[in-house]
């Protein structure tokens, strides 16, 4: 298994479904909607509904073996990502994706929950441009 392949999602079943869905993303870099997703699938001749594919995605993003970032628009969009906890730079007009690590985010993080009582805190940040190519 090759460190973009996704592993089988813990305590669930892996069907043959899942493991399409999880394949596509894990050939792509680029967010994609469920909608997206499922073209791409029937394309390819799978037979899956848009229903499954969403539940798929839920379960996916759950296990932490896909990303999931909300664009603005009111979609979710979903990414296969190998690094482990990290942000994201999206450009609002190819959506171009840079993942990147932030540790002022983290220690931000971390103060503001102890300055407030929280434990076991989590968190996401996602940061919307314009790429310089599309600039």
């Amino acid at each position: 298994m090759t460190e973009k392949q996704a592993k089988p999602v813990t305590g669930q079943r892996s069907t043959k479904q899942r493991a399409a869905i999880a394949e596509l993303l894990s050939a792509t870099d680029d967010f994609l909607s469920a909608q997206q997703l499922h073209d791409k699938l029937r394309e390819r001749g799978e037979s899956i509904g848009l229903t499954t594919v969403y539940r798929n995605l839920t379960a996916l993003t759950e296990s932490k073996q896909i990303d999931a970032i909300w664009d603005g628009s009111g979609e979710t969009r979903y990414r296969h990502c190998s690094t482990g906890h990290h942000h994201h730079l999206v450009c609002r007009e190819c959506g171009t994706t840079v993942e990147v690590q932030a540790d002022p985010v983290e220690r931000w993080a971390s103060r503001i929950a102890a300055d407030n009582g929280f434990t076991d805190i989590t968190h996401t940040v996602e940061i919307f441009g314009t790429c310089a190519d599309c600039s």
